[in-house]
């Protein structure tokens, strides 16, 4: 495995262990999941070049805009929260609740 390897699975690993042990806030959660989808977004944009391949995919491109419109998603549900229960801690919030 290379280092360049190493550096995109420990990055992912690295924020998904984040979101899974350290869910206090809602904006902590929105960043292990945006540094989750910026690893997983070098590691496409990395590969054809590693593959030698000539074509180009536009996956990469596509992944990053849903990224754009999950981080925009979470923000406004980050100031949704905000404004109903006064903080962003999860463990305020009640999501099965309407």
């Amino acid at each position: 495995m290379s280092l360049m390897h190493l550096s995109f699975y420990s990055a992912f690993t690295l924020s998904s262990l984040g979101l899974a042990f350290h869910r206090t806030h809602l904006v902590s959660a929105l960043l292990c999941l945006e540094s989750m989808m910026l690893s997983m977004y070098i590691a496409l944009s990395i590969w054809p070049v590693e593959n030698q391949t000539s074509s180009f995919t536009p996956v990469p491109i596509l992944m990053l805009a849903f990224s754009a419109c999950e981080a925009g998603t979470g923000l406004a549900m980050l100031v949704a929260s905000t404004r109903t229960h006064g903080s962003d801690h999860l463990h305020n919030m009640n999501m099965l609740q309407c």
